[in-house]
């Protein structure tokens, strides 16, 4: 099966996981208030997903080195389908926790290992190409999920659950019929060799990329966490001009990631295109300082989406040509990462914008900065390592 065809398989396949996921997003505080959820539980609620993907990525990784991306995923998305029957059917509240356990235990799989199956299948030239597309999926996935999500919980909150279990299923059955396994038997064997435990790879030269990545993710979760309340503030923006501006962030995200992205690698390579990433994504934040109607902030909103598209996918591609282990490992990793990121930012987010509203922005340029330093660290370890060698 040709690399193109399997690349339009793999987006279709995140596409539909992101939809589900997405679906729920607006339902899921008013289905736990109805179960007798109190504000910090349903903090909770909302953080326990995002904990069990931190926790396991990296296991599920490793596994799809040592067994095949293809039963890997279908384990990911079964459990994703499992997770949105249980809340659709929930009776108590203990029983939504279980069900986000479930759900994040299962689908930490997901993520790392389609990242993996790309690098499998990709060149090195092509591979941000790769990673951009899967990320376009995905912000195409939360884009149409929480509309979707918005438009039939208007009846009974339990239908969006239902949709989005139905979601995973077709997601199942398409993986199932179609999908090849990527990782032939000799390179699975060689990867089982060649991999170092979880803490030497995180001593390796590249592990730096992986610090950054969080950074990112964490600035990017203070914002999505914070900017309903900033808007409001500013420039009196509604939940309905909200959703337009951040599906335009989320477009032009996704047409960055899905076709630029891949472009700018091949001319200016990963390293080039992370700082260029880093660079508008900081001067995004500094122009959000300045909104004060619908079209400032939808601007100055995209111009940030655009920078943060571009990193996600040159940090996977130069993580993956640079790794001694199984892509599965390093992709678990990254996956890690960036769930980290989302358990802490929007806490921080929420707990700076109560002492000052524009502090949740001035830290992401704060945070960016570091990021930028980070990786120009990286380089010099890279120096250091081929010198020694």
């Amino acid at each position: 099966m040709k690399s193109k065809k399997v690349l339009a398989i793999l987006f279709a396949v995140m596409f539909l996981v992101m939809v589900g996921f997405g679906i729920i997003i607006p339902v899921l505080p008013f289905y736990a208030e109805e179960l007798g959820a109190s504000p910090l539980e349903l903090g909770l609620l909302m953080s326990v997903y995002s904990l069990m993907q931190f926790l396991f990525s990296p296991m599920w990784g490793r596994i799809s080195d040592r067994i095949g991306r293809k039963p890997v995923l279908l384990l990911g998305i079964s459990g994703l389908a499992l997770s949105f029957f249980l809340m659709a059917f929930a009776s108590h509240l203990w029983m939504l926790f279980a069900a986000r356990i479930i759900g994040g235990f299962l689908s930490a799989a997901n993520m790392p290992t389609v990242m993996a199956y790309v690098a499998d299948i990709t060149t090195e030239e092509n591979r941000s190409k790769g990673m951009g597309i899967i990320g376009a999926s995905v912000g195409l996935g939360f884009i149409f999920g929480p509309a979707i999500g918005g438009i039939f919980s208007e009846n009974n909150l339990s239908t969006p659950f239902l949709l989005a279990g139905g979601s995973s299923l077709i997601t199942l059955i398409l993986v199932m019929l179609v999908l090849k396994e990527s990782l032939d038997k000799d390179q699975a064997v060689e990867q089982q060799r060649n991999r170092p435990s979880f803490l030497k790879a995180i001593k390796d030269p590249t592990a730096p990329l992986f610090i950054l990545q969080w950074f990112v993710s964490i600035s990017l979760a203070g914002l999505e966490a914070t900017f309903a309340y900033f808007a409001d503030d500013k420039a009196g923006l509604g939940t309905t001009e909200l959703g337009y501006i951040f599906m335009i962030m989320g477009l032009a995200g996704a047409v960055v990631q899905g076709g630029l992205v891949g472009k700018m690698t091949k001319k200016f390579g990963e390293g080039n295109v992370i700082q260029i990433g880093i660079i508008v994504s900081t001067i995004g934040f500094a122009t959000i300082l300045l909104v004060n109607s619908f079209l400032t902030a939808a601007i100055f909103l995209t111009i940030f989406g655009i920078g943060n598209g571009l990193i996600r996918p040159a940090v996977s591609s130069l993580l993956t040509k640079k790794a001694k282990s199984g892509y599965g490992q390093v992709t678990g990793m990254l996956s890690s990462f960036d769930s980290l990121g989302r358990i802490i930012g929007p806490s921080l987010g929420g707990m700076l914008y109560g002492l000052a509203i524009y502090l949740p922005y001035v830290s992401g340029i704060i945070l960016s900065i570091l990021a930028l330093g980070i990786y120009y660290y990286y380089v010099k370890l890279q120096k250091k390592t081929v010198y020694s060698e």
